[in-house]
């Protein structure tokens, strides 16, 4: 695993320079370059790792809430990882707006508003989403990678077999047995990691230009700068505070999923990297890990927590609108609430800034303004979702632990 970290490592560095190059180059052969050669072979990567989500996704939840037995301890376990989730999200907002005010990226007049144009997908209501986590037909939730309902299934399926015990033994074997095989998969796929994520970020770095990326050096600072603190003090306290490991370790073994979320770009497809990252080298149980890290992928987003707070402030103060406190608790209303209620909608980082800007009244169309660099500080925010799940999926793995020992003392 270490010497597959450095290759990505190396390959992302020389994809951050072979990106640069082409922006220097003339836009038809960039054009044939992306399309023919970059796009494909990082697609192909995507399209590897993305593969086998479902299965991992049903299989992992399904053994997990199994190897549970009691209710009560999926209940609990539940709760704390969703108590988390809320908590570390709201605070990631915090940092974000904090931040935008104290470097203040945005200009008034500094960028052309007039020509900017963004048309707003329309997020579905919470309510329809908490009623369609249980799903008609469980088929076409597999078949449309619709994660919550997924998960929804694989609970129900769990909690059957630890129910009938010995009557489905074999059935929890043959599960076994395909957990087995998914993670072979898994080491076989991230072979290829190193070309997909050359090819990702060459890709990403050569779209987004050279000129783009100086009118919004401010704003990158600002997003890249609160992504560090959140992981770097917010998550290390909790690591340390709370699981009582220390953040160094943490970081260092789990690095390698890391770098295969910011080459894809998504918490889903990292998912399979980032639980066998966790239970083989940070030590969290199977049974944790194969609820906690699944059910975060789909509703925790501090990444895109800060991005919404900084953009929201910037758009703001570009188009010369002050918010007032007031409004800047709705932010982190809105944002916080937004996160569950739009849980696997494609875009979703997108959707959600649109319903914040829409609830405290700036234009949806200043979302134009940070298009041309939000696939390359996508990759950073995934990175942070990533880490978040696993951090908390380590809290709630020692917790349970300390309480099966105290249980058997006593």
């Amino acid at each position: 695993m270490q010497n597959l970290t450095k290759k990505i490592l190396i390959a992302l560095v020389l994809g951050v320079i072979v990106g640069l190059i082409l922006n220097f180059v003339p836009d038809n052969v960039f054009g044939a370059l992306d399309t023919y050669f970059l796009n494909p072979i990082g697609q192909i990567f995507l399209n590897l790792i993305t593969m086998l989500v479902v299965p991992i996704v049903f299989i992992s939840i399904a053994l997990g809430t199994a190897s549970l037995k009691d209710p009560v301890q999926l209940g609990r376990i539940g709760g704390k990882t969703i108590g988390f989730y809320l908590i570390t999200t709201t605070i990631a907002l915090v940092i974000g707006l904090g931040l935008a005010y104290l470097i203040q990226p945005g200009q008034e007049g500094a960028f052309n508003t007039e020509s900017a144009n963004y048309e707003a997908e329309e997020a579905p209501p919470i309510m329809d989403t908490l009623l369609n986590i249980i799903p008609d037909n469980p088929v076409s939730a597999m078949a449309n990678a619709d994660m919550l309902q997924i998960i929804a299934i694989a609970i129900f399926f769990g909690i059957a077999l630890a129910k009938l015990g010995d009557k489905t033994a074999g059935l929890y074997k043959l599960l076994e047995q395909g957990n087995e095989v998914m993670m072979f998969l898994v080491n076989v796929v991230m072979y290829t990691a190193p070309y997909g994520a050359f090819a990702l970020i060459a890709s990403a770095i050569g779209d987004a230009g050279v000129e783009g990326l100086q009118q919004m050096l401010m704003y990158m600072i600002t997003i890249i700068l609160a992504l560090l603190f959140h992981a770097l003090i917010t998550y290390s306290i909790a690591i340390k505070g709370i699981g009582k490991a220390s953040p160094i370790h943490f970081y260092k073994n789990f690095f390698p999923a890391m770098t295969v979320a910011f080459s894809t770009s998504s918490s889903s497809g990292t998912l399979p990297v980032s639980m066998r990252t966790a239970q083989e080298r940070l030590g969290i149980s199977k049974s944790v890990s194969s609820f906690v890290q699944p059910l975060g992928a789909t509703i925790n987003m501090d990444g895109t927590a800060i991005m919404q707070a900084v953009a929201t402030v910037f758009i703001a103060q570009v188009y010369g609108m002050d918010l007032s406190f007031s409004q800047l608790v709705m932010v982190v209303l809105t944002a916080t609430l937004a996160s569950i209620g739009t849980a696997g909608v494609p875009g979703v980082g997108l959707i959600m800034l649109s319903m914040v800007l829409q609830q405290v009244g700036l234009p949806v169309e200043g979302i134009a303004l940070i298009l041309g660099v939000d696939r390359l500080l996508d990759m950073l925010r995934t990175a942070l979702n990533i880490t978040g799940d696993a951090t908390c999926a380590y809290i709630v793995d020692r917790s349970e632990q300390k309480k099966n020992e105290a249980a058997e003392t006593t």
